[in-house]
Order: structure tokens, then C-alpha cells, then sequence
């Protein structure tokens, strides 16, 4: 089961994210964007993911992730359940969502180190 430290390991290398405490849930932003977000009980995480690319993420995987409440539809972002994440694809999902909400200058300089 993925924790919230274990996602943070892996925020902690990605350049210009930063952690925030908001209505006691533990975020992750560039800036002002949020491109990850735990529940309060820290059961489920959402993430930034393309609208487009979303149902085929759900339906491939309706164990491990589901759709945000209704008012986050209009969002690119779509949600997990953290005991069925595992590692290596938190990292991917993580990364991918950061790449979405940083320049790609950022990024491309990242991946190179």
C-alpha cells in the first residue's frame, strides 16, 4: 500500500512542488496548482490526468482508481485508492501528473539529471 510518505519521497525531487496543508488534507503544488490531493483520511489520492484519457484509466483499473466528486469533473484529475497503488505506479502517476502543471522547460531539464 502506497502512504503519504511515500508520495512525498517522491515529490521532494520534482523541482518547484511544494507541500501545503489545506481543510486538514495534504496537497502538493506548482505555484497554485494542485496536482495531488489525499483525502483527509488519507485513503484516496487524486491527481492530475488528461480528461480525455480518463474512462479508459477507470475502466481498465476500476479496482484501483475512480472518478472525482461531480463538481471535479470539469478538472483534469482523476482519483485512486491508495492500498491498491503500488509503488512504481504511484512514481509514474506522480510524475506524469507534475509534468502536467510545470513548464516544459522544467521538466525536459529534470529528465536529463
Amino acid at each position: 500500500m502506497v502512504t503519504v510518505e511515500d508520495v512525498r519521497r517522491v515529490v521532494r525531487d520534482l523541482p518547484r512542488s511544494s507541500e501545503h496543508l489545506i481543510a486538514d488534507r495534504v496537497k502538493f503544488r506548482v505555484g497554485t496548482i494542485v496536482y495531488v490531493a489525499f483525502s483527509r483520511d488519507e485513503t484516496t489520492m487524486g491527481f492530475t490526468y488528461p480528461k480525455e484519457e480518463r474512462d479508459a484509466l477507470i475502466t481498465a483499473q476500476p479496482a484501483t482508481f475512480h472518478l472525482p466528486r461531480e463538481s471535479d469533473l470539469r478538472f483534469n484529475w482523476v482519483q485512486a485508492w491508495l492500498s491498491a497503488l503500488d509503488h512504481d505506479q504511484m512514481t509514474e502517476l506522480i510524475r506524469d501528473a507534475w509534468r502536467m502543471v510545470v513548464p516544459k522547460k522544467v521538466w525536459s531539464a529534470h529528465l536529463r539529471t
